[in-house]
């Protein structure tokens, strides 16, 4: 029996966990991906939006910044009509703002990855939380890029949404020190 965080319920999240909760991630194509995923997230279940994470993929044309930030009016019917998404139009608009906004921040910073990291120094935070009840839903460090996302026009950022993706892109290791991926990702 392997000894998992204690929100791992089933087996697509037991997948989410061992191959990619926080595990550091420097592509900005995937660092857009969980951008995208997390702000849907918004008032859902992770498990909610990893159902529906394929399509997305499809519906966001695999997560390619370029792409989404260029879709239109017709696009966004589209999208409100596909029923393998969230059809939040303020959802779907954003994911559009988002790109937009994600590729000024490339050209200004050279990639994402490099505006992103800065927030924790470019290295990942180990945590040291004993159970599911101990972990944050926000801290300090999320909340300032949270300002930030928001000064640069990025929105569904607020400081809840910014921890969970930082736990999605490795910027924080929040497995419980129980969990068999700690010391693995510490």
């Amino acid at each position: 029996m392997i000894n998992r965080c204690q929100w791992v319920t089933n087996e697509l999240l037991a997948a989410y966990h061992d191959n990619e909760w926080c595990r550091p991630e420097h592509d900005d194509k995937k660092i857009f991906e969980f951008l995208i995923l997390e702000g849907a997230q918004a008032g859902l279940s992770w498990l909610t939006i990893l159902k529906r994470r394929e399509g997305y993929r499809k519906a966001f044309l695999d997560f390619c910044p370029n792409t989404v930030a260029e879709f239109d009016n017709h696009d966004i019917s589209e999208l409100m009509l596909n029923s393998s998404i969230i059809r939040n139009k303020l959802k779907i608009l954003s994911a559009i703002n988002n790109a937009q906004k994600f590729l000024k921040i490339q050209k200004e910073f050279g990639s994402f990855d490099n505006y992103i990291w800065k927030f924790t120094n470019y290295i990942p935070i180990t945590n040291n939380f004993k159970k599911l009840s101990d972990l944050p839903s926000s801290n300090n460090i999320s909340s300032i890029m949270s300002q930030d996302l928001k000064k640069h026009g990025f929105t569904f950022v607020g400081p809840t949404i910014c921890y969970s993706f930082m736990q999605a892109i490795g910027m924080v290791n929040d497995h419980v020190t129980q969990c068999f991926l700690y010391k693995n990702q510490s």
